[in-house]
């Protein structure tokens, strides 16, 4: 267990307010791009504004959420060999009352985004409720946990969705489902096998073979319903599926091979093949649904 024995300085305090936020996970609310990626609206500055803005506020939200989770988990953290290090409410970085005035001030820009777009801060409250449902019971329930993770990723195209009033097609919705199921069992697989089941209780419940095959069976679905998606609706987007599926094998080459995955985000931020694939994926939908004018 590690703790500051002295007090942070104000640099140290302000990296810990920032660090407490959790910017580098503000990368999964990419998922809000989806529907305006695939409406092709790129000219559209009402659609471009108000995508981004739905973007920030589920940053906000997810920073919210983070800052939840950590002060309900602070005494589990303390006892953990790396989050007592890395989180800066068990490090001592940051007290208890300074992390709620940050969330009180982070509460305050969704009250404010209420009035700039109701509907989008409607989706991210439905979010923030089941943020709480899994900070404080969700997580110990074994699926419920992975598929609590996965609506998140859910909710946050929904989102995107809303903000550009397109309807969410049943083949995005589900593929994303898929997706992020897959995400959420390679998390559990890989603090399994890092950490065994002192990582969390629920982890209890679970063995490597067991998610394995919940990954396998999620992947499997994410390849064949973004295959039907793009064939039935987005044909232009057929060059893409080749990427999507090195996506997937490189993933889950990187969680087998060089122990990888407990942290979806590190993954595609350390491995340059993946991140290089999701930018190429990103290019090609562009490119192939960039609108023609007349």
């Amino acid at each position: 267990m590690y703790r500051s024995t002295t007090p942070p300085s104000f640099l140290e305090w302000m990296l810990g307010l920032i660090k407490l936020m959790r910017p580098k996970q503000w990368i999964k609310n990419i998922f809000v791009l989806a529907p305006f990626l695939f409406s092709g609206a790129f000219l559209n500055e009402d659609a471009t504004s108000q995508t981004f803005l739905a973007m920030l506020l589920f940053c906000v939200a997810s920073s919210a959420a983070y800052i939840i989770n950590d002060i309900r988990d602070i005494d589990h953290d303390r006892r953990h060999p790396e989050k007592s290090k890395t989180r800066p409410l068990a490090a001592g970085i940051i007290s208890i009352p300074a992390s709620l005035i940050l969330l009180i001030m982070l509460y305050g820009i969704l009250l404010y985004g209420w009035f700039l777009t109701p509907k989008v801060v409607l989706v991210i409250i439905v979010y923030l409720i089941l943020n709480l449902l899994y900070t404080f019971v969700l997580k110990h329930q074994p699926v419920l946990d992975i598929f609590s993770i996965a609506a998140s990723f859910v909710l946050r195209v929904y989102a995107g969705a809303v903000a550009i009033v397109v309807p969410v097609s049943p083949w995005m919705f589900i593929t994303t489902l898929c997706l992020a199921l897959y995400l959420a069992a390679i998390k559990r697989r890989q603090e399994l096998n890092q950490r065994g089941v002192s990582g969390r209780n629920v982890l209890e419940k679970y063995s490597v073979s067991l998610v394995d095959r919940y990954a396998e069976m999620s992947a499997t679905g994410a390849m064949l319903f973004y295959s039907i998606f793009v064939v039935s609706a987005k044909p232009e987007l057929i060059t893409t599926i080749p990427l999507v599926l090195f996506g997937l094998y490189r993933y889950w080459f990187v969680v087998e091979t060089l122990d990888r995955g407990e942290s979806p985000t590190d993954v595609l931020l350390s491995d340059w093949q993946l991140l290089l694939t999701v930018v190429l994926w990103i290019a090609f939908c562009v490119w192939a649904l960039w609108p023609v004018q007349g």
